[in-house]
């Protein structure tokens, strides 16, 4: 079955956004020392059907939306083995949190350039998305990402916790 192009659209929208909300969720979680299994089933899941989902455009060449989907892809592999495989034991434990708050930073820094991409009063503050405005979005949530990542090991760092 072939899927129409504006509906394959609304589809990767749509697990983008729910990755997104389930990630910070998860994020939430291990700044509070909480595992929250169902969500972090739910933002794996979704995050790598977003990544997934984006080779099934057309393209002709690779481009820079490849090499990120690429990038979280391996990310999320290294997360599925530390969380699942080795159930987070000694430095997998750092390892999980780490790859999980880059796997969500990689869908949200996505989302910041498909919003100054589409949208009509962005994309004239930053039509090229080299201009000062896009940049400065990028380094502020990047910023908001590495202390979120911060607080995460912190929070998430015990491992006598029964789960």
């Amino acid at each position: 079955m072939i899927v129409e192009l504006p509906m394959f659209t609304l589809i990767h929208v749509v697990i983008s956004v729910l990755g997104i909300i389930a990630g910070l969720v998860v994020v939430g979680g291990l700044i509070a020392g909480a595992r929250l299994n169902g969500w972090t089933a739910i933002f794996l899941a979704t995050t790598i059907l977003t990544s997934v989902t984006g080779f099934g455009f057309p393209f002709t060449k690779v481009l820079p939306p490849h090499i990120v989907g690429g990038i979280s892809l391996v990310v999320l592999a290294i997360c599925l083995a530390a969380r699942y495989w080795k159930r987070l034991e000694g430095r997998w434990r750092a390892t999980y949190v780490i790859t999980a708050v880059t796997a969500l930073y990689l869908n949200v820094f996505v989302l910041i350039v498909q919003l100054f991409f589409k949208t009509p009063a962005l994309a004239q503050l930053a039509p090229t998305q080299q201009e000062a405005p896009f940049a400065l979005t990028q380094a502020l949530v990047l910023a908001v990402f590495v202390s979120l990542g911060r607080a995460s090991l912190k929070g998430f760092r015990t491992t006598n916790r029964a789960w």
